[in-house]
């Protein structure tokens, strides 16, 4: 640590910081308020002398673009912005190229850094460019939504959605270095800080009893924004980076972190991510319920266990039932087809994340699919 950055952090002492521990390939989580102000002195302590090639959508753009950049200049960093549209719709094809070929127009070479200033869209993306353009480039996740500090911008999944469903192409490309600033995550509109909620009820229900008790006590806090708001973001990256660290391209452990994703994913999909309709944190907020009631389904929990977790996420003020989802959704078959294209989908068997109670999940490959349509068929009509 040079002596700027030492002095940086002595001036912020409520700054947390999370390792992911990946040998020479290792990096900081630096998490609470204001983060952001402290920005460019750690990127130019890390990468002394790069450039940046920023990345963000069009509405975080308005709120922290230029004030971003203003950090990173104050620092001696050049960089460039390059922004795409809000929305999961830019995670394609299309987009990446365009990105590609930005970066690429800007001249920024392999050891300057790709940026990304947004959600989980921007993050995704970025990361993906960040790993393919001149075979991979420095990176670095600045996120600005919940969802995004306390899941995608931790552990290195890139990448963009296909026809066939969410997140099918891409790469394992980790940062290196990711800022959670916490005051930033007070611009995010509620149904968004909500949505990425979701994801950190998540890593109470997987593996931690203890953190999902804490949860229910002190949601309010985190929602209000106090030093609660900072322990919650922490303790979820710390929860993935210790998955990441022992199982960094989902072999094994690391496969517990889709708890809900499976049936998100496909409701996702099914809504063609109309975030109208459905958002990320949303779908997996339904996923988790659907998972903990087809656990039941198995005799694997007691009902108390489901109707706790649909208590408090129906407090905090999420979806629970596939019919909270606005409009027509297509029949079971349907889902099912998705589900199939499933990135955990092995020679054909499906793999789900199921629970045998608040923090008890595990992974069980080869589930009957005749027992997974005729749930969703249930569900798809109650």
């Amino acid at each position: 640590m040079t002596d700027t950055l030492a002095n940086a952090d002595s001036e912020t002492p409520n700054h947390q910081t999370v390792r992911v521990d990946l040998g020479r390939r290792s990096y900081d989580i630096v998490i609470g308020r204001d983060v952001l102000e402290t920005a460019g002195i750690r990127i130019a302590a890390l990468k002394p002398g790069a450039r940046a090639a920023i990345i963000t959508d069009e509405t975080v753009g308005k709120l922290h673009l230029d004030r971003f950049r203003d950090i990173l200049n104050a620092a001696g960093i050049q960089s460039v912005a390059l922004t795409i549209p809000a929305g999961e719709a830019s995670k394609r094809f299309e987009m990446f190229e365009r990105l590609c070929d930005e970066v690429l127009a800007a001249r920024m070479e392999r050891g300057d850094i790709v940026l990304a200033l947004g959600g989980g869209v921007v993050g995704d993306l970025s990361g993906f460019v960040a790993a393919s353009v001149r075979r991979g480039m420095s990176f670095i996740q600045v996120p600005t939504t919940l969802l995004a500090q306390v899941d995608s911008s931790v552990g290195g999944k890139t990448g963009i959605n296909s026809r066939h469903g969410k997140n099918l192409i891409g790469a394992f490309y980790q940062p290196d270095l990711v800022l959670c600033d916490t005051s930033i995550l007070d611009t995010l509109p509620l149904r968004d800080f909500r949505a990425g909620y979701a994801e950190v009820a998540k890593y109470g229900l997987l593996g931690d009893a203890d953190f999902f008790s804490w949860l229910e006590s002190n949601w309010k806090a985190v929602f209000a924004g106090g030093t609660e708001r900072d322990e919650a973001v922490a303790r979820s990256c710390q929860a993935k980076a210790d998955v990441v660290a022992e199982d960094e391209q989902e072999a094994g452990r690391r496969a517990l972190l889709n708890l809900g994703h499976t049936f998100g994913h496909a409701l996702e999909s099914a809504v063609a991510y109309e975030t109208e309709r459905l958002v990320h944190g949303e779908g997996v907020a339904i996923g988790m319920m659907l998972a903990h009631e087809f656990s039941r389904r198995l005799d694997l929990l007691p009902q108390e266990g489901v109707d706790r977790v649909e208590h408090h996420l129906l407090d905090v003020g999420l979806p629970t039932k596939i019919s909270d989802i606005p409009g027509q959704m297509p029949p079971a078959e349907t889902l099912m087809d998705i589900i199939a294209q499933d990135k955990k989908v092995s020679r054909g068997n499906l793999t789900f994340i199921l629970t045998r109670g608040i923090g008890s999940a595990f992974v069980e490959k080869g589930v009957d699919p005749i027992l997974v349509r005729d749930f969703l068929t249930e569900k798809l009509a109650s």
